[in-house]
């Protein structure tokens, strides 16, 4: 058994999460399942005070957020200090934006936007934090791919990842491998599984698609990886139903 803690990722409950009282609820709901990590992405226009409040209630570990990039960019100690506020040391970024994806100077504007970010953040004791989607893996420099720029030109000091295990799948990688490259750069992984049907794929439960989730957990415990949380973007009728069959599952793979 690996000593990762395994959580939610609240976009996955993004629609139950809008009000203060709703938010409230969910929070509950999640703690009646045993999940004591999450993180807080999606969450409705809830003051900073009104999150500490719920976080504290709840007694959670928030492992990473999700945070605009623009707000990083222009003010990055407020963000900072509301993160402190709820006991968050990272802070991740849900993708480049897109003004940044068009060509390789493009991208190294953005290496160079994240270094600075990434400095400040370590300066106060935080962590930034990338998370991946598919168009990463495409080639932007000859042979090299987004992430190849964004593994090799940004400061490991300062540059941290949130991997998404499904998106690198379907961008027709190896899930193992790119964490291997990300060694000592993650503190939290996203396990997320899809599947084929009729050429259309969707995303679904854990343990309910192609991904082989039980290789994939032996290398985070391998790379010491601590936190593991799942998330589904879409393909649920219930997402309380859909998060209840994928938490007991990462909780089966704690435990083996």
């Amino acid at each position: 058994m690996g000593d990762i803690k395994v959580g939610v990722q609240l976009y996955t409950l993004r629609d139950l999460i809008r009000t203060y009282e709703d938010t409230n609820a969910t929070f509950q709901f999640l703690k009646d399942l045993g999940c004591d990590v999450v993180q807080i992405s999606g969450i409705g226009p809830l003051t900073p005070e009104e999150k500490a409040e719920l976080v504290d209630k709840y007694g959670f570990d928030v492992c990473v957020t999700h945070t605009g990039f623009d707000r990083m960019r222009t003010d990055v100690d407020a963000v900072i200090d509301e993160h402190k506020m709820i006991h968050c040391d990272c802070l991740g970024v849900g993708s480049m934006p897109g003004e940044f994806r068009n060509d390789l100077d493009g991208v190294r504007k953005f290496v160079e936007e994240a270094n600075r970010v990434g400095a400040r953040m370590k300066e106060r004791g935080c962590r930034f934090a990338y998370h991946n989607h598919a168009f990463e893996y495409e080639k932007i420099d000859g042979d090299r791919t987004i992430m190849d720029i964004l593994l090799e030109e940004t400061d490991p000091e300062t540059f941290f990842f949130v991997p998404d295990i499904a998106w690198m799948h379907i961008a027709g990688m190896d899930p193992v491998e790119c964490l291997t490259r990300m060694k000592g750069r993650v503190k939290v992984a996203h396990f997320k599984d899809y599947k084929i049907t009729d050429d259309e794929r969707s995303f679904t439960e854990l343990g309910n698609g192609l991904m082989d989730l039980e290789g994939i957990w032996q290398a985070c415990v391998d790379l010491g990886i601590p936190y593991v949380v799942y998330e589904q973007d879409s393909g649920f009728d219930d997402p309380k139903v859909s998060t209840e069959i994928s938490f007991n599952y990462l909780k089966k793979l704690a435990g083996k």
